[in-house]
């Protein structure tokens, strides 16, 4: 296995984590930045509207759902959500720089409108959510919080995103496809160090050299600026992150290419959920609130409108199966 470690000494910026980072499992703040949705292999550039006016999609109140909401979040009538703004397209700071917006921030609002609530936006360190649950600071995370077995011991999950990671060749990249362990042999890639999308790729890898195939060459980077420069220089082939953040920095700049998706806990699916204090029922209202979005379309909706159909949900799942204990 070929390994290039290639160091800048730039000081570490959110960007640099949106790329680099760990999959959906952990801090959005250290997953990638950039990513096509429905249409892989776009290279035309679209803009996203981080002004604080969202003019989001009307919802409807779900009677079904607002019934399974326990009278101690209904009491006040709003739903407390702690969202981390500082990943797009999932939640960061308006042009105002304090007004949190983002695909997280749409489906919290859109959810608490289903729950006949009005939603409280509290912006949250992602490393702060776990006590903060558990504390009852807030009733709900949306924060691409991946489910694992170990956080179902002492949190609830209603799903509502697949946990997606994303290979991404520059835009005019011969490369137009990568689904296994094949497609990686001899390419160039640019990974995380010690992330999951590292350990599927040293798999892959060696898959390959046991085949007979050419090893895969892998790099790594200090920040997002050095990683995107040896892309688009030509010096490697791939960068193969979270998908979230790769398809907005794809989508906005047009200058990368989406030419595979893999499931952030391969070869197991892994599953982005709200996650709420475990046993006090408000997991299962907000399925139910999810689902009526869903149905209705609002919440497809809202994933389009962030670029991230190809991570889209056909329905909820109350507590599924989460990652292994690793």
């Amino acid at each position: 296995m070929a390994i290039s470690r290639l160091k800048t000494g730039t000081a570490l910026a959110l960007a640099v984590t949106a790329t680099l980072g760990l999959a959906a499992c952990s801090d959005p703040g250290a997953s990638a930045a950039s990513a096509p949705s429905s249409s892989a292999g776009s290279s035309a550039a679209k803009t996203f509207n981080l002004s604080p006016e969202q003019n989001r999609f009307p919802v409807t109140v779900s009677p079904e759902a607002a019934a399974l909401v326990p009278a101690s979040v209904k009491a006040d009538g709003k739903l407390t959500v702690a969202v981390s703004p500082y990943s797009a397209p999932l939640a960061v700071y308006a042009t105002d720089n304090k007004t949190p917006v983002g695909n997280e921030v749409d489906i919290a609002v859109a959810l608490a409108e289903s729950l006949g609530l009005k939603a409280d936006i509290v912006p949250t360190a992602w490393a702060d959510w776990p006590l903060g649950v558990e504390s009852g600071k807030y009733e709900a995370v949306i924060s691409n919080v991946t489910v694992t077995e170990e956080r179902k011991l002492k949190f609830d999950f209603a799903s509502y995103r697949e946990d997606k990671l994303g290979f991404y060749a520059k835009s005019d990249s011969p490369i137009t496809k990568v689904d296994s362990a094949p497609d990686v042999a001899g390419k160039r890639i640019i990974v995380g160090s010690g992330t999951n999308q590292e350990a599927i790729l040293l798999r892959w890898d060696a898959e390959n050299k046991k085949n007979g195939l050419k090893p895969v060459e892998f790099q790594y980077y200090d920040d997002d600026s050095a990683s995107t420069l040896a892309l688009q220089s030509g010096r490697a082939d791939l960068t193969f992150g979270p998908n979230a953040t790769a398809s907005y920095k794809s989508q906005t700049d047009g200058k990368t290419k989406n030419v595979g998706l893999v499931d952030g806990g391969w070869p197991l699916k892994a599953s982005i959920a709200v996650t709420t204090k475990k046993g006090n029922g408000l997991a299962a209202a907000a399925q139910a609130g999810l689902n009526a979005l869903i149905k209705d379309g609002t919440y497809g909706k809202i994933l389009d409108r962030w670029g991230l159909t190809a991570e889209g949900i056909q329905k909820s799942e109350l507590n599924p199966p989460g990652l292994p204990k690793s």
